[in-house]
């Protein structure tokens, strides 16, 4: 199979010139001796996962860019597994010492690790979030949270609580953003979120009665939307988007 380097630092990955995951039969970097290098089986190849210590700026043939940044040069596959080998170096940086008794924990399995002096086992955790579609009508409810980068709109998202259905995250998400009920509650799609650690859920739902009254601890602005009068909306790499545009697609195939 093939060998995949995957080196990041800073919040950004290490590509060729070209924009394609380093492969080879040597590390286009080397690893250093104190680093831990993670070895994962994936349908694209096996994919050697490390840090680094500083930017790679003095390479013809090698260029950094962000994580988001790439979805427009990867494919959608090496992307997700870009994503994932992410997530793997952010959850090695935060899981040193074992939160029960602070002793050191050592790696066991490619994706798990075990506390040096109480046995304690740990896994990456995923913070699950919902994020939802409403429609009213021919109008489709669109927001500008606080912590957006740019001034694009999008949908309602929140975390999941403990103890609350994915269902029941929709409905209380809406009400506290918004103040309005929604109806018709349906899954649509799922997304890896690897900023860092999360997991994209998404659904559909229907307006079911009153007014919009916005959470400004949370949002900025938002309102109704026909298709014919739409701001600006988040790009191509995020559920968000591919909600928005299967709403559009539906009304020109009406």
């Amino acid at each position: 199979m093939t060998d995949l380097y995957f080196a990041y630092c800073q919040g950004d990955v290490l590509l060729t010139s070209e924009g394609h995951i380093p492969s080879g039969e040597t590390p286009p970097v080397d690893f250093q001796p104190w680093e831990h290098v993670t070895d994962i089986q994936s349908p694209q190849g096996v994919a050697h996962i490390y840090r680094l210590d500083s930017p790679v700026t003095d390479r013809a043939d090698l260029q950094m860019m962000g994580l988001r940044q790439t979805f427009e040069v990867l494919s959608p596959e090496m992307y997700q597994l870009a994503g994932k080998c992410a997530e793997l170096v952010y959850w090695d940086q935060n899981s040193k010492y074992c939160g029960c008794c602070g002793a050191p924990m050592k790696w066991h399995t490619d994706i798990s690790k075990h506390c040096t002096e109480c046995g304690k086992e740990l896994w990456p955790q995923l913070q699950t979030a919902i994020i939802v579609r409403v429609t009213r009508g021919d109008e489709v409810l669109l927001v500008h949270a606080l912590n957006f980068r740019g001034n694009h709109y999008g949908l309602v998202a929140g975390f999941v609580e403990t103890g609350e259905t994915l269902e029941q995250c929709v409905q209380r998400e809406v009400w506290e953003e918004t103040h309005i009920r929604v109806r018709n509650i349906r899954y649509f799609a799922s997304q890896p979120w690897p900023y860092p650690a999360g997991l994209m859920v998404g659904f559909t739902a229907e307006y079911d009665g009153g007014e919009i009254q916005l959470q400004r601890s949370e949002l900025g602005s938002g309102g109704w939307f026909t298709r014919d009068r739409l701001p600006q909306i988040p790009n191509r790499s995020s559920l968000a988007r591919w909600l928005i545009d299967d709403w559009i697609e539906k009304g020109l195939n009406n």
